[in-house]
């Protein structure tokens, strides 16, 4: 598999980022569009759900990525696999999650938000992609008994995620996991880990 060189940080708040995303036809992405949907935003090149999709052949994985070279690839990783329960989109989730969520024929069950840009300047904050509209967008789409986990090895991220996810009151917090839960560790995890550095993580259940 070759590796895609692409700029590491893009504006979401940028003109370029801003147009509405063209919705998929379903049923064309998944073998079977009815099933449960777990949701990996910035998914960057997507070997996370790549191993996913392998392990639970029983849910969908949509992964969302703004760099659009990342999911050319991702895709074509996906489409070497054989994987019908995958699909990558290229596109900004503060405008696309309603729509792409509304048109959804299943349900909504799982999300993760995994070592997302940090944005450090103070003046670009607002960049971040944890804000309140998204964690109402979330609350509004998520099953009652889905889950939404987070994680990030800037401590200052990882609590402002937390706290924007805490605030709301459809959500429930286990407090922060010394290990993580799920059955894959994304590139970041580990190399994160390697180096002896700690990693934040927090799971959210939906009340």
């Amino acid at each position: 598999m070759s590796q895609v060189r692409v700029r590491q940080h893009v504006n979401p708040l940028s003109l370029k980022y801003q147009r509405p995303i063209a919705l998929p036809n379903w049923s064309e992405l998944f073998a079977n569009p009815a099933q449960p949907l777990h949701l990996d935003i910035g998914c960057a090149r997507g070997q996370f759900l790549l191993q996913m999709a392998v392990q639970q052949p029983d849910r969908n994985f949509l992964g969302l990525e703004i760099r659009e070279p990342l999911v050319i690839q991702a895709n074509r990783d996906r489409a070497e696999q054989n994987l019908t329960n995958l699909h990558f989109l290229f596109c900004n989730v503060s405008n696309a999650i309603a729509p792409l969520l509304e048109s959804y024929p299943g349900q909504l069950a799982q999300v993760s938000i995994q070592f997302p840009d940090p944005w450090f300047k103070k003046r670009h904050q607002k960049r971040r992609v944890v804000q309140p509209q998204l964690v109402n967008q979330l609350a509004q789409f998520l099953t009652r008994d889905g889950w939404i986990f987070l994680q990030s090895d800037i401590e200052e991220v990882a609590i402002e995620m937390r706290d924007r996810f805490a605030e709301h009151s459809a959500f429930t917090d286990s407090g922060w996991l010394e290990s993580n839960p799920l059955p894959v560790a994304t590139e970041r995890e580990q190399m994160v880990l390697e180096q002896g550095d700690r990693v934040y993580r927090v799971m959210f259940q939906r009340a």
